[in-house]
């Protein structure tokens, strides 16, 4: 979309702010407030400049919410970064649920196009599955899987008779042996359990070595991992014969799988993982919100979102207890933080870290700047649970998973508790996937969409140029989650992202 209207080069997010974004690049002597310039600095776009004075050790405000403190003194017109503002403690009030009211659902529900499954779940896509307990059967797996890879130079596809399976993916990982046999090992067996699980698989095999701590038969038992699922270690019989046995239960299967069918299924069996990565000083602006509004529409359609990484939430829990449905379930996200605290704590690290060199270079100085575009995702209804990493999600609506912020073992999280599809926003160009659930990509500006044009899914940059508001590009990415729930691939997907990005959190000592 474009628009011919004329746009001030700085955007003021709340009254209270004393900082605005740059639009665009800003040269000394830009005025970005009336009777106040930029000064001696260049300003890039995404970043914040001062359009007040602040004192040493004053708070600085973005969104309306204290981002920092002053480090020095801060002059009108001066850039605001890292040289000048930092992390520090402040009080919070959770308010508990005194936002929170009731969701306002919609008379005529919205339908994708679903496999429903027997078990009565739906799924948005149809793979067979390979999980592996242990890295040491990471490769055995990877073999069987590329056995029904379609060949990228000849077009060749082995699955072409089999129209309805849209493939056979590895899900290998680094871990599962040379651990302690508690929380570590548990949290593992979640992770697997829940891709042998999901709906998005119509059949799993699971490949051991046989020595490992992660023996495959304790898991099966203790996760109740039964029927479509075949399992084999590599010890009983050989990486080759184990490989030919593997090739063999999938040739058994394909026609079953390719029974499944596509058919109308209610918008309330979507279950979305919400994720941000490659941020910069536009996402909160624009992906974030936009995602934000598609949450709400969603929610209002009785499906499911989940919010993630509980370090990149650190610093603005205090803003979702608000819309907690009761202090129970405030009192779990503010139990996850406080896990955080003496965690990082016991690894001698801070959760009061700056973010990332490249969200920095976006315009991004502290970690509650990024927490508070992050959570803007998730919109504005009830949050109606809290979940630990992995757990099955059961709950409708907004929901939150803890996860660490690192984008493939959050996603990871969320897709093991049962999303069955991803939205990923962007602002310095992260590409993703997260097999078996498709990801939709969505950039926070144009500059970097028409660079990434073939990764990148939507452009949410609209909303900063005045194409479209907040609610209008919500709306498009709202329909374009029910397009690709119904099978309409997305660009990570064309690409064949989704399998190395399987990445389950490994907690305590290797061994």
């Amino acid at each position: 979309m474009s628009s011919t209207i004329a746009l001030p080069s700085v955007i003021r997010l709340h009254p209270q702010d004393g900082v605005v974004i740059a639009r665009i690049p800003l040269t000394p002597g830009t005025e970005v407030a009336p009777g106040i310039s930029v000064g001696e600095r260049r300003i890039p776009p995404g970043h914040k400049v001062a359009i007040r004075p602040h004192a040493k050790g004053e708070p600085i405000r973005r969104y309306g919410q204290i981002i920092g403190f002053a480090t020095d003194a801060i002059e009108p017109g001066a850039w605001v970064h890292t040289h000048n503002c930092e992390m520090g403690d402040f009080a919070r009030d959770y308010a508990w649920g005194q936002d929170a009211k009731p969701t306002d659902y919609v008379d005529v529900p919205a339908s994708f196009m679903g496999i429903r499954r027997a078990d009565g779940r739906v799924a948005t896509r149809n793979y067979i599955g390979i999980i592996t307990s242990v890295n040491c059967s990471a490769h055995v797996a990877e073999l069987i899987a590329r056995q029904f890879e379609k060949n990228p130079i000849t077009g060749d596809d082995p699955l072409s008779p089999w129209a309805n399976v849209d493939g056979v993916v590895a899900l290998t990982h680094k871990t599962g042996c040379g651990m302690t046999m508690d929380e570590p090992l548990r949290l593992l067996r979640r992770t697997l359990a829940g891709f042998a699980r999901h709906a998005n698989f119509s059949h799993v095999i699971a490949i051991g070595l046989g020595c490992e701590v992660n023996q495959l038969a304790p898991m099966l038992e203790e996760q109740r991992l039964t029927g479509r699922l075949r399992s084999m270690d590599i010890q009983d019989s050989g990486a080759r014969a184990t490989v030919m046995k593997g090739i063999d239960f999938v040739k058994e299967v394909l026609t079953e799988s390719n029974t499944a069918k596509r058919e109308a299924v209610p918008a309330s069996e979507l279950c979305v993982a919400l994720q941000c990565g490659g941020s910069d000083g536009y996402s909160g602006i624009t992906a974030n919100p936009a995602l934000g509004a598609a949450s709400d529409l969603l929610v209002r359609h009785g499906g499911t979102v989940i919010l993630s990484e509980s370090p990149e939430t650190y610093g603005a829990e205090h803003l979702l207890t608000r819309r907690a449905t009761s202090r129970e379930v405030g009192q779990k996200l503010v139990d996850v933080m406080h896990w955080w605290e003496d965690y990082t704590a016991r690894q001698g690290a801070e959760m009061n870290a700056n973010p990332s060199p490249g969200n920095k270079a976006g315009g991004l100085t502290t970690i509650l700047e990024k927490s508070l575009g992050a959570m803007a995702k998730a919109g504005t209804t009830n949050l109606v649970d809290v979940y630990r990493y992995a757990e099955p999600v059961t709950a409708k609506g907004f929901v939150f998973m803890d996860t660490p912020g690192y984008d493939p073992v959050g996603a990871t999280g969320q897709v093991a508790g049962g999303a069955n599809l991803v939205c990923f926003t962007t602002g310095r160009g992260s590409v993703f996937g997260m097999k078996p659930a498709p990801s939709i990509k969505l950039a926070t500006n144009t500059t970097m969409y028409d660079r990434l044009s073939e990764d990148m899914d939507i452009n949410c940059g609209t909303v900063l140029t005045g194409g479209e508001s907040v609610q209008e590009c919500g709306q498009r990415i709202f329909d374009l989650m029910l397009r690709t729930a119904s099978g309409e691939p997305t660009k990570s997907e064309a690409l064949g992202f989704g399998a190395q990005e399987f990445a389950p959190w490994m907690l305590g000592a290797t061994m």
